[in-house]
């Protein structure tokens, strides 16, 4: 699944020309291009899609979408390693040794 998701601005440059951000999601960090939104600031929250910052949205509805995902396992789904996610249900142990958290292995 592909969604559009919410995050938070915490830094802009940019690279090669073009405007890139780091964007918080709720614990996941990304980068992100800027260029459809090219007046978006730090600290201001925006919708991003496939890498893509999309439309601007305020810290509430932001804040909200991102809990509700979190709830849903949605955020863990959309941003994690495909990799990662099928070792980790063929009971693979993790890098460092340990055994995966309880909700990685659901």
């Amino acid at each position: 699944m592909c969604l559009a998701v919410p995050g938070k601005v915490m830094d802009i440059e940019v690279r090669d020309g073009t405007r890139m951000a780091t964007v918080d999601f709720g614990g996941v960090v990304k980068e992100v291009c800027l260029e459809y939104l090219p007046d978006l600031q730090v600290g201001e929250y925006a919708i991003v899609h496939v890498g893509f910052a999309l439309q601007r949205l305020d810290e509430q509805s932001a804040r909200q979408t991102l809990d509700l995902f979190a709830t849903l396992g949605i955020l863990q789904e959309e941003f994690a390693d495909p990799w990662e996610l099928a070792a980790e249900a063929g009971g693979a142990p993790w890098p460092d040794g340990s055994e995966a958290p309880q909700e990685a292995q659901k």
